[in-house]
C-alpha cells in the first residue's frame, strides 16, 4: 500500500482524575481504544482513494483517565477502496499506527509532567 500522510490532528486529548463518588453512582468507565476510518475521495482516474483515520479512546487508569480524538487524511495510490472493512488487519495497523505514535507521546508527555514521575508508555 503506498501512503501519502499528511499531519495527524489532535482535535481533542483529555487527562482527568477520578472521581471516585461520581463513578459510584454513573458506574466506572472502561478502557476503550476504536479506529474508524472516513472515506473523502475516489479518484478512479488516478486510481487514489483519500480517507481519514479516527482513532477515539479511553483509556483508564488507577487514578486518571485519558480520552479523546487524533486523526489523520491518508492518500492510497493505486487502490481504490469502496468500503473500510476491505483492509486486512495489518493495513488498519498501518493506516493507524501515526495516531496511535501521537496517542503514546501525548501520553508520556502529559504523564511525566502531572505525575511529575517518569511518563507512561503505552502499549499497542
Amino acid at each position: 500500500m503506498h501512503l501519502q500522510r499528511e499531519q495527524e490532528f489532535v482535535s481533542q486529548y483529555h487527562f482527568d482524575a477520578r472521581n471516585f463518588e461520581w463513578e459510584k453512582e454513573n458506574g466506572t468507565p472502561e478502557t476503550k481504544v476504536d479506529v474508524n476510518f472516513q472515506l473523502v475521495k475516489r479518484d478512479a482516474e488516478n486510481q487514489t482513494t483519500s480517507l481519514i483515520v479516527i482513532l477515539t479512546f479511553m483509556i483508564v487508569f488507577e487514578n486518571f483517565v485519558i480520552s479523546g480524538t487524533i486523526s489523520q487524511a491518508n492518500h492510497i495510490h493505486g487502490r481504490l477502496v469502496q468500503e473500510p472493512s476491505e483492509f486486512d488487519h495489518e493495513e488498519v495497523e498501518e493506516l493507524a499506527r501515526p495516531c496511535l505514535t501521537m496517542l503514546n507521546r501525548l501520553t508520556y508527555e502529559v504523564t511525566e509532567i502531572a505525575l511529575d514521575l517518569p511518563g507512561i508508555n503505552l502499549e499497542f
